[in-house]
């Protein structure tokens, strides 16, 4: 595949401003007034609003979705169809690890059977993990398109200095990030002399 350096190049550079920008709402930030289906996804596509333009069309969850999180006891059940900040607060933290996670890994994560005041300290404590590994992800980004960026200085082994090099270290980095995230997960509550040391 061919790709313009310089657009990539500009593209990088609104992406890492975005980024640097977009923060999760805090606790106190989201409604806990009792909304209705289509408010919560109206809320849910605000407040995760990472796709880039060209994609902004598809929406990246739905009310069947939802239901089926809640069906599925992934999140606690809407009180008379109405959705509350302990609701969004699960969604949020649903959809912005989904990408990495199973559903089902997820929910040793955040089990829907907590009391409100633990969802909050999960969620406030995801926020700030969040914000700082997003930081964090844009200086590795910085420093693995080092020559894409014109940063021969802070060039380094994974640098790369094409478009596609850039992908496949991206896209080989999230599923080795996933995995490893999965694997970690599933050592809950087991003892050192169970683990598998070959795995």
């Amino acid at each position: 595949m061919e790709y313009d350096n310089d657009l990539v190049e500009k593209k990088l550079r609104r992406w890492e401003k975005y980024i640097n920008e977009f923060r999760l709402p805090a606790w106190e930030d989201i409604p806990d007034l009792g909304l209705y289906m289509e408010q919560v996804l109206a809320l849910l596509t605000d407040y995760l609003d990472y796709l880039p333009p060209e994609l902004k069309d598809e929406q990246f969850i739905t009310a069947a979705t939802i239901n089926n999180y809640v069906r599925n006891r992934y999140m606690p059940k809407p009180r008379k169809k109405k959705y509350y900040r302990i609701h969004i607060a699960y969604l949020v933290m649903i959809c912005t690890l989904k990408q990495s996670l199973t559903i089902a890994t997820l929910t040793k994560m955040i089990p829907n059977d907590i009391p409100e005041e633990s969802v909050r300290e999960i969620y406030t404590a995801y926020r700030d993990r969040h914000r700082i590994t997003a930081e964090y992800f844009v200086e590795t980004v910085r420093e693995i398109a080092s020559p894409l960026l014109h940063h021969e200085e802070r060039r380094m082994k994974a640098s790369v200095d094409e478009t596609s090099g850039l992908i496949s270290t991206y896209a080989i980095f999230s599923g080795l990030s996933g995995l490893l995230a999965e694997k970690l997960i599933l050592l809950e509550d087991k003892p050192a002399e169970e683990a598998d040391p070959d795995q």
